[in-house]
């Protein structure tokens, strides 16, 4: 357990973890498998298809709902990402690059700013000056970092 209670979840890896040279993306396909499998725990699953999911299955043009349903049918990350870049939409390598950027900068100066704070001080880190990001949220509350 670390500083914030949380047990890591097995078989979730950090947000920055790239598929295909785009980060986030096996994040989610790892909590779509989880949850299929009974294994994801109940505070991930409300936020299912929520905040950087929707995000990027917005960015690939893909609804969540249907890469729900192909990620059940099963297949590597890199099948599931080339599904996706067929379904919806072609990102190519300087657009994933931008992608990149901008995802993994959330909560750094940004709209997203006061929603870090506040999840930093709700963790009893407010001293933790290495959490600017919500990708370092993550795996620090996942005792990554």
């Amino acid at each position: 357990m670390n500083k914030a209670g949380k047990t890591p979840v097995p078989g979730l890896r950090s947000p920055r973890e790239e598929v295909d040279g785009l980060v986030y993306f096996g994040r989610m396909v790892d909590k779509l498998r989880l949850a299929q499998a009974g294994k994801l725990p109940a505070d991930y699953q409300e936020n299912l298809g929520k905040g950087f999911d929707a995000a990027c299955c917005d960015f690939l043009g893909v609804p969540y709902e249907t890469l729900r349903d192909r990620v059940k049918q099963g297949g590597r990350d890199h099948d599931l990402f080339e599904w996706c870049q067929a379904q919806g939409r072609k990102r190519d390598a300087k657009e994933r690059a931008i992608w990149n950027a901008y995802l993994s900068k959330r909560g750094w100066r940004d709209d997203l700013s006061d929603r870090l704070i506040f999840r930093k001080k709700e963790a009893g880190w407010e001293d933790r000056d290495e959490i600017q990001t919500f990708f370092d949220y993550i795996d620090a509350d996942e005792g990554r970092r």
